[in-house]
C-alpha cells in the first residue's frame, strides 16, 4: 500500500472508471459502502472488477450500483450461482442520499461510479455528481491533455 506525504496509507484501488472523467464533468464526489456477498469480496481481493459500463441509480430513497461486473472466482463457492452483474446496494448516510436525490431529480445531474477501493478493510465506491460533456467539451479536454503531454516532452528535452 502506498504512503502519502502525511504518512497516511493511500486507499488501494481495485477498479477505476477512466471513461467517467472523459465523458462527464465531475462537480462533487461522495464515498459509499457496498453491500456485497462473500464471493464478491474474494473476487475483489483478486482484482476482478470492472466499472466501465456501470452507473448509479436512485430508487425509493436508496442508491444502487447497476452494471458493475465482478467476475466470480472458480473456487469461491460451490453451492451458489454467482451473478457477475447483479444490482448492488450502496450504503450512505441519509443526508448524503437526500442531497444526491435533490441534485439528480431537480438539477439534472448524473451519478457516475469513479473507482472502487479498499478503506480500512472495507470496499468503498467513489461516486461523482456529474454533468454530461458535449462533444466540443471532450475535444477541448483532449486538446488540453495533448498540450500538457507536449509541454512535458519539450521540458524533458530542454533539460538534457
Amino acid at each position: 500500500m502506498k504512503k502519502s506525504k502525511d504518512n497516511k496509507a493511500a486507499p488501494a484501488k481495485i477498479a477505476v472508471n477512466k471513461k467517467a472523467r472523459f465523458d462527464y464533468a465531475i462537480e462533487d464526489t461522495f464515498q459509499a459502502g457496498l453491500a456485497l456477498e462473500g464471493w464478491e469480496v474474494k473476487s475483489l481481493r483478486a482484482g476482478r472488477a470492472q466499472l466501465t459500463e456501470s452507473y448509479v441509480h436512485v430508487r425509493n430513497g436508496e442508491a444502487w450500483l447497476l452494471g458493475a461486473h465482478i467476475t466470480p472466482l472458480p473456487t469461491a463457492s460451490t453451492h451458489i450461482r454467482p451473478d457477475a452483474t447483479r444490482t448492488r446496494k450502496l450504503l450512505m448516510h441519509r443526508h448524503e442520499l437526500d442531497r444526491l436525490i435533490g441534485a439528480v431529480e431537480r438539477k439534472g445531474y448524473t451519478l457516475v461510479p469513479l473507482n472502487l477501493h479498499w478503506s480500512k478493510g472495507r470496499v468503498k465506491l467513489d461516486i461523482g455528481l456529474a454533468k454530461g460533456k458535449k462533444m466540443h467539451d471532450k475535444r477541448a479536454t483532449q486538446k488540453d491533455q495533448d498540450w500538457k503531454r507536449e509541454q512535458a516532452r519539450i521540458m524533458k528535452s530542454s533539460r538534457q
